[in-house]
């Protein structure tokens, strides 16, 4: 089944029009029934205010690069572990000469030339004004505003291009994409620090109502000695909406609840013109809260802030420009895991730009990156909790999965300190929309949609992939922030988290003499891989006014497969 879109692609459309200027028969493209939920008409555009627009050509075998990247991840494939270069992942992403001469022909005859901003020339950008926009797409542009923020954006309800060129082009950005602001910040809420000795217990009871570092280490096996191997491995933390990583509150962070690291720091990578702004009062809580769980946690393995301006018309193509931007990076500088604790709703997205954003992903995972996302903080009502009705029908939401580990939580540390677990009520879960089941997922996708029968028919794809794969630490997570300490609630906690852990496990399968580990879904749902995890059976994940999805025995778009342990990761690994 596959539930409606609000996006309508030019293969589902028969409107083929003459271009104004007499050239080009040309076709809708993409386009939109009505203004988006969430946002409204704001005037119209200056024709010489000047737009900037991205053009996604058709790769050459995404299919390829696809197959690839799974193989070089599955440890059953004999390419196990062979991660690709650059330079062979342009050879599957590259657009084909035709592809290229025929836009770059089209293009010229508006007088544009466009630049590359991508590794294989898949990426193209112009800058033009208004009225060329116009012209160029058989657009409309405005001005809309996203009602709950004020956020103005220029965006049409429908794009054309030539007929001709409908196969050589994927998308062009920022059209008919209202996408709302970026959501990523955690709820807080104060506490007093309270120190006590430390105990022989093998979780302090101090953990029940606070998970610090050393609560976070003994929980999931983490070793408390620093990597070795720093040459090799390095944690890339994503930032956005100008959330800055503070250098003091870190120092203040380690001083207090990881002395041994003191001294340890990050460093800072710019791009689209970010900043990291050190004025105190301007510290990010969820930047502070990601290179705080990865420096503290994963302690010897470099941290490198990534923070990614707002240039553009919506935060979009940040998540594609940090894809590129790591590409070029020369491979010893190069994360080898990224985590990422922001996101957006899947129905926000047109669909082909959410497959143009999981293919950008699919690059860093052929390249042996582990990308890891949070899953969202609105149960099965998305990201954040939001308003869960498309056409005026009743879905659920949920994040667009990239090839990644898209994390959710456990409810408490009391919980991992005393099982059963317990999901936590905000992990972000569901089956998405517009991906179907990966072939590693398909048992167990088709096992729980037979467990739960009819519940929640019509509101859901039976078809889709599941999310989320993995659950960890999420509540109560003690963190720095202006000077103090705080409580930091959501799944962004549990995104720098794991990142820590699979950083401190390629550091041991670098000293090993084997690959880090890369694209990580097919060997967690190996046989191996399910092996090394809690499985979390009782809560669920509520929104949507509903009582959300249940976790259950096995895994569940709750909590994934439950929650990791170190050193069982080490053993299925071999090392």
């Amino acid at each position: 089944m596959r539930l409606s879109s609000l996006f309508t692609l030019a293969t589902a459309v028969a409107t083929i029009h003459a271009n104004p200027m007499g050239r080009r028969a040309m076709a809708v493209h993409e386009s939109v029934s009505a203004v988006p939920s969430g946002f409204a008409h704001a005037g119209s555009i200056s024709p010489n205010q000047e737009i900037t627009l991205r053009i996604q050509l058709a790769q050459s075998d995404i299919a390829g690069l696809q197959a690839k990247t799974y193989a070089v991840s599955d440890p059953t494939n004999e390419l196990y572990g062979q991660h690709l270069t650059v330079e062979e992942v342009a050879k599957f992403v590259r657009p084909s000469a035709v592809t290229v001469s025929a836009v770059s022909e089209w293009l010229s005859e508006h007088g544009i030339t466009a630049k590359t901003v991508s590794p294989a020339g898949d990426l193209l950008e112009i800058t033009v004004p208004i009225s060329k926009a116009n012209a160029l797409l058989g657009a409309q542009f405005n001005a809309f505003k996203h009602v709950e923020s004020g956020k103005t954006s220029i965006r049409t309800l429908s794009y054309s291009v030539p007929a001709s060129l409908q196969q050589h082009i994927n998308f062009v950005h920022p059209t008919v994409a209202f996408v709302p602001p970026l959501h990523g910040v955690p709820a807080i809420k104060a506490v007093e620090v309270k120190r006590s000795a430390p105990t022989a217990d093998a979780v302090p009871a101090s953990c029940a109502s606070v998970a610090n570092p050393s609560c976070i280490q003994q929980i999931y096996g983490l070793p408390t000695a620093k990597a070795t191997n720093s040459a090799e491995n390095t944690i890339g933390v994503a930032g956005y909406i100008e959330q800055y990583a503070n250098f003091a509150d870190l120092a203040l962070f380690l001083r207090n609840l990881r002395p041994d690291l003191v001294g340890a720091n990050f460093s800072v990578v710019s791009i689209d013109g970010g900043i990291n702004d050190q004025t105190q009062s301007n510290a990010g809580i969820e930047a502070n809260l990601d290179v705080e769980m990865t420096v503290g946690l994963a302690g010897g393995v470099p941290t490198t802030f990534i923070t990614v301006g707002e240039d553009f018309q919506d935060d979009v193509d940040g998540f594609i420009d940090i894809v590129n931007s790591i590409l070029n990076t020369p491979v010893e500088s190069r994360p080898t895991v990224l985590t990422t604790s922001y996101g957006f709703n899947e129905r926000d997205l047109p669909r082909s730009l959410a497959v143009g954003i999981c293919d950008a992903y699919t690059q860093l995972a052929s390249v042996g990156i582990s990308v890891l996302f949070a899953s969202g903080d609105g149960g099965v009502g998305g990201v954040q909790s939001v308003q869960c009705t498309t056409f005026g029908s009743r879905v659920f939401l949920g994040s667009p999965p990239h090839p990644a580990v898209a994390l959710s939580s456990p409810q408490s540390a009391e919980a991992l300190a005393s099982p059963p677990q317990t999901a936590a009520a905000l992990s972000g879960g569901g089956f998405s929309n517009y991906f179907g089941i990966p072939d590693y997922q398909a048992a167990d996708v088709a096992a729980y949609i037979s467990s739960i029968g009819t519940q929640y028919d019509g509101l859901y794809n039976k078809t889709g992939r599941g999310i989320p794969d993995v659950a960890l630490q999420a509540l109560n997570v003690e963190i720095a922030w202006e000077g103090s300490f705080w409580l930091v609630g959501g799944t962004s906690c549990a995104s720098p988290i794991f990142a820590a852990m699979i950083a401190l496990v390629n550091d041991r399968l670098i000293a090993a003499g084997k690959p880090v580990l890369g694209f990580l879904n097919p060997f967690l749902y190996s046989p191996a891989g399910r092996a090394t995890f809690t499985d979390v059976t009782s809560g669920n994940n509520p929104g949507c006014n509903t009582n959300g999805f249940s976790a259950s025995a096995g895994w569940d778009p709750v909590t994934g497969l439950g929650t990791p342990n170190f050193d069982l990761l080490l053993s299925a690994l071999g090392v």
